[in-house]
């Protein structure tokens, strides 16, 4: 049984209260450094229109936009309902981001780097992975090989390849996860999943998080809040999940509705009388009549 201190609060709280705060930058830190599979350090937390604390932002997205020591920009999403358009969405805040950071007049040079990590609770759609990675490269299409380009960099010329300047996506499935946590990477996304983390981790980030993603650290009034944010993202979950329920019975009716017309047209045609294709189907006389 899981004692009281080893109770996580959740990743997408953690991201809105705790971890824009400069002492707890290592969480965020472990966490892209495994992903990333590279060190990475945290400058500043950039404001965004997602990061900002709203009352009605009860249980949707939240996001926190990143600048890292390479003059880089990270922006971690958590979606915990389903978006029809979410691809569009990602795309719509990478360019933002994009342009909200290059001032007019400046040299594309200045062009920053983005990382798009978006953590989803939703089925986005059909694969077998939980987590895909996504980047911009130019291949020969008769030749197979990767075009590199030549750039101007503190007064000498190099060759880079499309994928070291454009955008990165990564798309973390956390519900379609169901393995026995192995790497540091496998870790943080059983901690998505449960909220479990292990007492003996070493993953990065995650022992940080060990000591202050704690429930029973927070105060009386964090903890109602908190609760209260738990609670309204279970109710949201059981409205969309009894919404699709519902559609696929509507749907099943509308079926049977159909086959029992398509069978009353097929007797109807072998002159069968009204009465009993009515006693057959169930259709009432009057729209026999019709067919």
């Amino acid at each position: 049984m899981m004692e009281q201190k080893d109770k996580y609060i959740r990743f997408d709280w953690a991201i809105k209260r705790l971890l824009r705060n400069k002492a707890n930058f290592g969480v965020l830190e472990g966490l892209l450094t495994v992903l990333l599979n590279e060190p990475i350090h945290i400058v500043e937390i950039l404001e965004s229109e997602g990061n900002q604390q709203r009352e009605n932002e009860k249980f949707n997205r939240v996001d926190i936009k990143a600048k890292n020591s390479q003059d880089e920009i990270i922006i971690v999403e958590v979606q915990n309902t389903r978006e029809i358009y979410y691809l569009e969405r990602i795309l719509f805040g990478v360019a933002k981001a994009i342009t909200e950071h290059i001032e007019l007049g400046n040299l594309y040079s200045e062009v920053k780097k983005i990382y798009s990590i978006s953590i989803l609770y939703f089925d986005l759609g059909k694969g077998n992975d939980y987590l895909y990675h996504g980047q911009n490269t130019f291949v020969g299409v008769h030749t197979g090989d990767f075009l590199e380009v030549t750039t101007k960099e503190k007064d000498a010329i190099v060759h880079k390849l499309p994928s070291e300047i454009f955008p990165e996506y990564f798309l973390i499935r956390v519900n379609e996860f169901n393995k026995v946590a192995v790497t540091p990477l496998e870790e943080w996304i059983e901690y998505f999943k449960s909220g479990i983390i292990r007492p003996d981790t070493k993953a990065p980030g995650l022992e940080e998080a060990r000591r202050k993603l704690v429930y029973y650290n927070m105060d009386k009034a964090e903890q109602l809040a908190y609760d209260e944010h738990v609670n309204a993202l279970m109710i949201q979950n059981d409205v969309l999940s009894t919404a699709a329920m519902e559609g696929r019975e509507e749907g099943r009716q509308e079926g049977r509705q159909e086959e029992k017309i398509e069978n009353a047209r097929t007797m109807k045609s072998l002159n069968i009388s009204a009465d009993i294709i009515h006693q057959v189907t169930g259709l009432p006389l009057e729209e026999i009549d019709r067919l």
